[in-house]
């Protein structure tokens, strides 16, 4: 219940800020910061969004919990987003989800609860034992697959002629052989 008036309430209390800033710094100005707050809220999205992206390919590559990288994710996309709507009490919180301190704030109030799955590569979860810190990476504890070779293991040479790659090749070839008679380059 509290949430529904929360939700009801909230375009009145946006309405007043509109009001107040509106008063203080007059109607152009207004519309000018709210337009600025969504070009700001559009740069800070991709660049921090790419930041976190790269982090958590790491934390799920390296094996390690990447529930905080998700969640820090998911409150930028966000933040973005409440930057993007008119308004100056979405713009404060949309900028304070921005900060990391403060969503490391909501990250650990939240992270008690959380559980979080990877499909396919075992599981992870927030806190100590399997999947978390200081826990074995997957059940079991094994690793990745290795596939060590040697040099002569593995050739880039001519390829087999009866891999289905091979027929592109050919025709890979006979096209380049077919510009240079025509005087093309590629």
């Amino acid at each position: 219940m509290p949430l529904l008036i929360a939700i009801i309430l909230f375009p009145f209390v946006e309405i007043a800020g509109f009001i107040i800033v509106g008063r203080a710094i007059g109607l152009f100005p207004t519309l000018g910061l709210i337009v600025l707050t969504a070009v700001i809220g559009a740069i800070l999205l991709r660049v921090q969004g790419f930041s976190v992206l790269q982090r958590l390919q790491t934390d799920v590559r390296d094996g390690g919990d990447p529930g905080r990288e998700m969640v820090h994710g998911a409150m930028i996309v966000l933040a973005g987003i409440l930057l993007l709507i008119p308004g100056f009490v979405t713009d404060i919180i949309g900028f304070l989800l921005f900060i990391p301190p403060f969503r490391d704030f909501v990250w650990r109030r939240i992270s008690r609860n959380m559980v979080v799955v990877s499909q396919g590569s075992g599981f992870f979860r927030a806190g100590p034992g399997p999947g978390g810190p200081g826990g074995p990476r997957k059940p079991g504890g094994r690793g990745p697959t290795v596939v060590d070779l040697d040099a002569e293991d593995f050739s880039s040479g001519a390829s087999d002629p009866n891999s289905p790659w091979a027929e592109r090749d050919r025709l890979d070839d006979d096209r380049s052989d077919d510009d240079k008679r025509d005087g093309k380059d590629r």
